[in-house]
């Protein structure tokens, strides 16, 4: 072989083999870039709330025994229950009427899967579901302490636990736990019944929420809503009158109640309130259980809020953002 011919038989080779490195470099990228996208692909099955057999949830409860009943709403029952490891959750057993009556068993298992996504320290975790002919069940993770309506309305003792920092607190956290809802989870989540009875405090006294976007099982049932939902609710039909809009004004009520002390009563609180508030009489306004503070200020700007959620149209009100922006703000300023 002349020397030509073993120059060209060098290249040859070299060339082979610098086609074969570039075609496992290219397959070597390809590989790297597949294993994360099949990670992320398997971490939302690993969040999203589990399936449980009704034997287990009727185990986990003894039957529905009436004695584990630790709560009653327009959506259902709420018992205490153990499951594995003896974990306390909270199981809401949805009424029987509204599965059979309405959208709950349209979508039910999906909805679920997509609501137990939302993880943040202001909501309550959606931990599972159990549906079954006529029965639907939401397990959630279990608050050791009662709702915000249990403190301000039902329990005489319960106000005066709550002092005016816990409520700004609480104020604050309710906001938050809402604009995470609103604006963090993807896609966004409209809770569609903001009110006390659904803002739980834990043993810290942090607002957390509860029940959000489970209106599609109920959409147009006026028990424990009326009140809660601006007008434009009631005129829009198959429950779509809810939305974050609705979600601000619920948060409004609740904030004149946490400074008012007094319950909704069906939509006679922003009635009475927004008059006092506009001729700034606050002595007449503020729950009369607690001492008013020497410093006024942060509690008028928090009756502000409320009046800019509730006395105005859907198109101008604040969004959740800004009312959280200023709930923050207060909650860090303030030391009464």
């Amino acid at each position: 072989m002349s020397h030509v011919d073993e120059h060209i038989a060098y290249v040859l080779v070299m060339v082979t083999l610098s086609i074969i490195l570039i075609v496992l470099g290219v397959a070597l990228i390809l590989v790297c870039k597949k294993k994360p996208v099949e990670s992320e692909e398997t971490l939302p099955v690993k969040l999203c709330a589990r399936a449980y057999p009704l034997i287990s949830i009727d185990a986990a409860t003894d039957g529905f025994n009436q004695r584990r009943i630790v709560g009653q709403g327009r959506l259902g029952t709420v018992y205490a229950g153990s499951i594995e490891k003896l974990q306390l959750v909270a199981v809401k057993r949805i009424h029987p009427f509204h599965v059979l009556s309405s959208n709950a068993g349209f979508g039910f298992s999906s909805v679920l899967k997509w609501l137990s996504l939302a993880q943040h320290p202001n909501i309550v975790p959606i931990i599972g579901y159990s549906e079954a002919p006529g029965e639907r069940v939401i397990l959630m993770e279990f608050v050791h302490m009662a709702s915000l309506n249990f403190y301000l309305d039902q329990n005489p003792e319960g106000a005066s636990l709550l002092d005016w920092n816990k409520r700004l607190r609480i104020a604050a956290g309710a906001a938050r736990g809402l604009q995470y809802l609103h604006e963090v989870v993807a896609p966004n989540i409209v809770h569609g019944c903001v009110k006390s009875s659904n803002i739980l405090i834990d043993v810290n006294f942090c607002a957390r929420i509860s029940d959000y976007g489970l209106n599609f099982m109920a959409p147009m049932e006026k028990r424990g809503l009326v009140g809660y939902v601006d007008d434009e609710y009631w005129n829009v039909r198959g429950g779509i009158g809810a939305t974050k809009e609705s979600d601000v004004y619920g948060l409004g009520v609740v904030l004149l109640e946490i400074l008012s002390g007094r319950g909704c009563e069906g939509g006679l609180l922003v009635k009475w309130a927004l008059p006092l508030i506009k001729e700034m009489s606050f002595g007449e306004l503020l729950d009369p259980r607690l001492v008013i503070p020497s410093d006024m200020r942060p509690l008028v700007r928090l009756a502000k809020v409320a009046s800019a959620c509730v006395g105005n149209s859907r198109k101008c009100r604040p969004s959740m953002s800004h009312v959280a922006t200023i709930l923050n703000n207060l909650e860090t300023e303030v030391c009464f």
